[in-house]
């Protein structure tokens, strides 16, 4: 039988710190952002200690690496925090999609209208479908009429991205909401 651990796992370290650098000579920047310089690692662990602080690497890609004395937690802590600010300034695209029949009375693609004018607001993207059953596949000049129409009106708020396109029974055209 399984026994469950409920122990917490240390966490795995982000940016490797005072024995985990690997490198045999760093570049060190002091605490308050000035250049100490180059020197090899035991010795810069020596001068992050007598300060009370951590040695960390910032720049492992650098040559010679670039490290930094700071407090260790502080910095995650620092680093997360301007992580989740800047996925907060993300903004997120959605990607709306209406279906119409290609015989829909005027009224009812008037309220569909007004529906995708409401998205294009939101900036949502909107993708428009005529949709045809049996013999409307005849007359598909009836889906390009509609679709035209629709964006000579959404041109204020929107642009037409990719032009018409046709597959199969469908017929759709994408509005991307202008800025």
């Amino acid at each position: 039988m399984a026994r469950f651990d409920n122990r917490r796992t240390p966490k795995k370290d982000i940016y490797r710190r005072n024995q985990n650098i690997r490198v045999p000579e760093v570049r060190v920047i002091n605490s308050d952002g000035s250049m100490i310089g180059v020197m090899t690692v035991p010795q810069a662990i020596d001068l992050a200690r007598e300060q009370e602080l951590d040695l960390v690497e910032i720049s492992p890609n650098a040559v010679p690496p670039v490290c930094k004395i700071l407090d260790y937690n502080k910095y995650v802590f620092e680093q997360n925090k301007k992580a989740a600010e800047a996925k907060k300034k993300q903004t997120k695209v959605t990607l709306k999609e209406l279906r119409i029949k290609s015989h829909i009375a005027a009224h009812d693609l008037e309220v569909k209208m007004r529906q995708i004018e409401e998205f294009l607001r939101k900036k949502n993207q909107v993708r428009f479908v005529v949709v045809f059953h049996g013999r409307e596949n005849q007359h598909k000049d009836i889906g390009i009429e509609i679709l035209n129409n629709a964006a000579k009106r959404l041109e204020p708020l929107a642009t037409v991205d990719g032009g018409l396109q046709s597959l199969g029974n469908r017929m759709s055209m994408t509005f991307v909401p202008k800025m």
